[in-house]
């Protein structure tokens, strides 16, 4: 009986496909795509190895899918910019030699306060004049048009018209920076960086390549990284009554880094980069006693359409090949584990059961041979 329970113990554990953990299965994972009308394109339903012609074609892809520079559609806009008042703005406006036209601000009254503020239909009421449309007019407009008028009762108006309150237009900054908030448009044009600045910069743990503006319904996405590190100034643009400026965090674009590795973890790229070779020392490096750096693995896309590649780091200086191989947002970073350690593991799991057979056969013929003396 003894005999019999050990050559079934055996069998089982020369099955190593049984072991526990996860297990890439090169051959299963060829067969279960086997036949798909795309196998191959771009490496899909494949195991490409990572070497220097690899790494050279990626290079080259990234060079070719470089985007194109964005075109501003308030270019033109930005070039004549000139502020056009709105409703709910205050104006100043100062008649010279007729005091008695021009409401004097003080120490304790700024000149928000003792300005013409412009309805909501746009209109404004000044002394002499009545009621004037200003909504939509630049400041030189409004003030030929108060020169005109006035010129009925006062001979020669000599005035300067000026915006005190900017109320009328307004831009939300939300997301990742330090301050968000509403900003008003002035008689400066506003673009997407100084919005930014005056949000008090970025947060640690925003993403700069992924800057949103929300317009009348349409969304735009601006790469503020290529705008610092290039000096794209394409991804820079004008910005307008009712923009929303959302600024994305960095944790979507996470890597996952499993397997044999001293401290399975996931990792955020930083500014969107990052290499096999940080990933990997970023999770303290492979385990001595258990990994199999023959077999590293990066995992990268869906389950319907998976892309795998595989890096031999035997050797060390394999690390060189790692350190320029780019990682992207959740790809999967996989250390096998080595055979010897599937095999320990198999052992290690099944001992109990092997103990608990062998002792209870043990006492099974104890008892026998106490029965029959």
């Amino acid at each position: 009986m003894k005999h019999a329970l050990l050559t079934v113990l055996v069998s089982c554990m020369s099955a190593c496909a049984w072991g526990p953990g996860m297990h890439m299965d090169e051959d299963a994972f060829r067969e279960r795509y086997a036949g798909k009308a795309d196998a191959g394109a771009d490496g899909a339903f494949d195991i490409v190895p990572i070497d220097a012609a690899l790494l050279g074609r990626q290079q080259e892809a990234r060079r070719q899918a470089r985007p194109a520079p964005l075109v501003d559609p308030l270019a033109q806009l930005a070039a004549d910019y000139d502020y056009r008042v709105t409703a709910h703005d205050v104006l100043s406006v100062i008649v010279w030699d007729h005091p008695e036209l021009t409401i004097p601000a003080g120490e304790f009254r700024s000149p928000e306060a003792t300005g013409h503020p412009v309805a909501a239909d746009g209109t404004m009421f000044y002394p002499h004049v009545g009621i004037l449309p200003v909504a939509g007019k630049t400041l030189r407009d409004i003030r030929e048009l108060l020169t005109q008028r006035l010129s009925t009762v006062i001979e020669r108006p000599q005035l300067d018209v000026r915006v005190v309150g900017f109320r009328g237009q307004k831009v939300q900054v939300t997301g990742e920076v330090v301050a968000p908030g509403t900003l008003p448009i002035t008689d400066v044009p506003l673009r997407v960086q100084d919005a930014i600045s005056q949000a008090r910069g970025f947060t640690q743990e925003a993403d700069l390549r992924t800057v949103t503006l929300n317009r009348a319904g349409a969304t735009f996405t601006l790469d503020l990284q290529a705008l610092y590190e290039q000096g794209d100034v394409s991804q820079n643009w004008l910005l307008r009554d009712g923009d929303i400026l959302n600024v994305a965090d960095r944790t979507r674009n996470k890597v996952f880094v499993l397997g044999e590795v001293r401290k399975p973890t996931s990792r955020i790229m930083v500014k969107g980069r990052m290499t096999l070779a940080e990933a990997i020392g970023d999770s303290e490096g492979f385990d001595p006693l258990t990994s199999n750096p023959e077999r590293v693995y990066v995992i990268r896309g869906s389950f319907e359409k998976p892309s795998i590649f595989k890096l031999d780091a035997k050797s060390p200086d394999a690390l060189l090949l790692a350190a320029q191989f780019q990682l992207q947002p959740h790809d999967v970073v996989f250390v096998s584990a080595h055979d010897l350690t599937r095999w320990n593991r198999i052992i290690e799991q099944i001992q109990p059961t092997v103990q608990l057979l062998w002792q209870a056969v043990d006492i099974g013929e104890r008892t026998i041979i106490i029965n029959n003396p």
